[in-house]
């Protein structure tokens, strides 16, 4: 398979990134500055990611709205033009295979961004006899702006009314004089926005982001501090959080099944697969002082495996080790639960997700 590169690969060695390969790209997992530094950005400024990374299908034609329903076990029909939504990808057992951002550009004209599952392989099959076209572009580079200084930022450097943009809205539009796609979305737990730039642009408008941000604190920011973002805000990453073994009823995401809508992949065993959950997803943390939450760490309880620890970081913000954790689904909030089955093994407590702003107010501000 061939490599897929980044416009701004480049501007990321200059800010010393250690790359490492993802979805077959070089991204940043880290820059010179520290993580934790980065994500202060976020939580108080706004920090600049490339997310380019993220693959991306172009779904077009008379048939684009019934092959996007028939993929999505949400009613993609309520998302109109200008609007976004999160969909798991469901497999034929009704069980995770990916999940992604859908935006509806135009009434015949969708974007389809996923990460490493087989969202592709199964939007492939929902397409087949359509009057449709699905397209891969890699040519276009997703930039994602996060944290309370973004709005004002773009708002300024754009002609559209970014302020009014609603959560999960959309416009075409652009930034820096270069056109873009601008989607109030993102994956941090605060106000943000994606945007969708062509290859030729993404270097402008990456470094018209950092110089009009500079005075404010804006800042670029890695794949480190992108995890721990997520997992502050509590959310979820394929396939360590959930996959091919966990329903979306197990992971929290009941509320984007449809009931009622008839027809979409893996719809008969989904919902068959309601009120038999063998796990929930759930959130564990320790005092710094503790120590670090590892992901994959078997979780006990009075000497009973009730658990494991799906994937792990440190929250310099919160000063705690926190972890996302597939429990039994009787383990309560506010349970001690021990990492391993050792006499001396580390205590973690139980937690209702997110970690961070409890309420998911800042998202939506």
């Amino acid at each position: 398979m061939k490599k897929r590169t980044s416009a701004l690969e480049e501007i990321h060695r200059t800010l010393g990134a250690g790359l490492g390969e993802w979805n077959d790209m070089d991204v940043p997992w880290s820059y010179a500055s520290s993580a934790d530094k980065e994500l202060d950005s976020v939580r108080e400024a706004a920090g600049l990611f490339d997310l380019t990374g993220l693959k991306k299908i172009w779904v077009k034609g008379p048939d684009a709205s019934a092959v996007i329903d028939k993929v999505s076990p949400r009613d993609m029909s309520k998302v109109g033009a200008g609007k976004a939504a999160y969909v798991p990808i469901l497999t034929d057992e009704g069980t995770i295979c990916d999940d992604t951002i859908i935006y509806r550009i135009e009434d015949d004209k969708y974007l389809f961004v996923y990460g490493t599952g087989t969202g592709h392989e199964r939007i492939a099959t929902a397409a087949q006899g359509k009057n449709v076209t699905l397209e891969k572009d890699d040519e276009l580079h997703s930039l994602s702006l996060q944290g309370p200084k973004a709005v004002k930022l773009l708002d300024a450097n754009s002609p559209a009314d970014l302020a009014s943009l609603d959560f999960f809205g959309l416009v075409q539009t652009e930034l820096f004089g270069h056109k873009a796609i601008v989607s109030r979305t993102g994956y941090s737990g605060e106000r943000g926005y994606e945007i969708f730039i062509d290859r030729k642009d993404a270097v402008p408008v990456w470094n018209g982001i950092l110089k009009a941000g500079e005075k404010d604190g804006v800042l670029p920011c890695s794949f480190t501090c992108l995890n721990k973002g997520r997992m502050e805000a509590g959310l979820l990453f394929y396939p360590f959080d959930m996959n091919e073994a966990t329903t979306p009823w197990e992971m929290g995401l009941g509320w984007a099944v449809s009931k009622k809508k008839p027809d979409y992949l893996g719809r008969e065993a989904v919902l068959k697969g309601e009120g038999k959950e063998k796990v929930r997803i759930a959130g564990v943390s320790c005092p710094s002082s503790a120590g670090v939450i590892a992901g994959g760490t078997d979780l006990y309880l009075n000497g009973q495996k009730v658990g494991v620890v799906s994937s792990s970081e440190y929250s310099h913000r919160l000063g705690r080790s926190l972890g996302l954790a597939h429990l039994q689904p009787g383990i309560a909030e506010g349970a001690k639960l021990k990492l391993g089955n050792d006499a001396g093994a580390q205590e973690v407590s139980v937690e209702e997700l997110p970690f961070y702003d409890k309420e998911k107010k800042r998202m939506r501000m």
